[in-house]
């Protein structure tokens, strides 16, 4: 097989975009510390952003500015709906993320603990 430097870097993209996912559930998943769950989900935020800018990369696209300059060039246009997706999912992921520590902090006062296994045995 024959890989060519771009797509090296395109599969690049996509491995680094799995690896993040695959990482954020793992410590989603697997960890009792509710703040490390918290970065878990953050970090699986980051992966699914990564990947879905990575799709819609277009080799040789250029920013989709509509002129009439671009439009007689005949020079592809990359899909600006993943970008603004991805900066939608960036800032409610800011959000999730905010509330989410705001619990933690709620939890920890009334609990006085961090993991799930010692919430759990507790009764509100």
């Amino acid at each position: 097989m024959h890989f060519t430097t771009d797509s090296l870097l395109t599969i690049g993209f996509y491995g680094s975009a799995i690896a993040l996912i695959l990482i954020g559930l793992y410590a989603a998943l697997m960890k009792k510390n509710l703040i490390k769950i918290v970065i878990g989900l953050s970090i699986v935020d980051s992966g699914i952003n990564l990947l879905l800018v990575s799709l819609g990369y277009l080799k040789g696209g250029t920013a989709p500015i509509f002129s009439q300059a671009a439009l007689d060039s005949g020079q592809k246009m990359v899909d600006p709906v993943p970008q603004a997706l991805v900066l939608t999912a960036i800032v409610i992921g800011f959000g999730v993320t905010a509330v989410a520590l705001s619990l933690v902090i709620r939890i920890y006062r009334h609990h006085k603990t961090l993991l799930i296994d010692d919430i759990k045995e507790l009764k509100w």
